[in-house]
C-alpha cells in the first residue's frame, strides 16, 4: 500500500504509549503500513552467541509502529522548533506531482 510518508520526515506519534515523541523516519515498510522512528519504540533484544558472534549480546533497536500512530511534522520556517502536525496531500505544480502540507500549504 502507497504511504504518504518518506525516509527522514520528521514525524511525531500520535497514539501509544510514545504518544507526543517526536523523531525521524528510520525506515518506511509499506506493506506492513509500518514506520521505523528513531527513538521511539525501543525494544530488547537478547543475542545468543554464535560462531560469527562468540559472545552474546543485549541490542537495543527500534520496533516498526503503525504508520496511522504518526503524523508528519511541518516546520513553517527555520526558526520554528516545534513544527505543527499536519497531513498531506499532492498537487501538480509545473508538471510535477509535490507533498504539501496541508494546514500550512506549503510544499514539503
Amino acid at each position: 500500500m502507497k504511504t504518504k510518508l518518506r525516509k527522514n520526515d520528521e514525524v511525531i506519534v500520535i497514539a501509544g504509549s510514545y504518544k507526543g515523541t517526536k523523531g525521524t523516519i528510520l525506515k518506511v515498510l509499506p506493506k506492513q503500513q509500518r514506520v521505523q522512528v528513531k527513538g521511539v519504540n525501543v525494544v530488547t533484544k537478547h543475542v545468543k552467541p554464535s560462531q560469527s558472534n562468540s559472545e552474546g549480546s543485549i541490542q537495543n533497536f527500534e520496533a516498526p509502529i503503525h504508520i496511522s500512530n504518526v503524523a508528519y511534522v511541518h516546520k513553517s520556517g527555520p526558526k520554528d522548533k516545534s513544527g505543527i502536525a499536519s497531513k498531506i496531500s499532492y498537487e501538480k505544480r509545473k508538471d510535477k506531482k509535490v507533498r504539501i502540507a496541508r494546514k500550512t500549504g506549503k510544499v514539503i
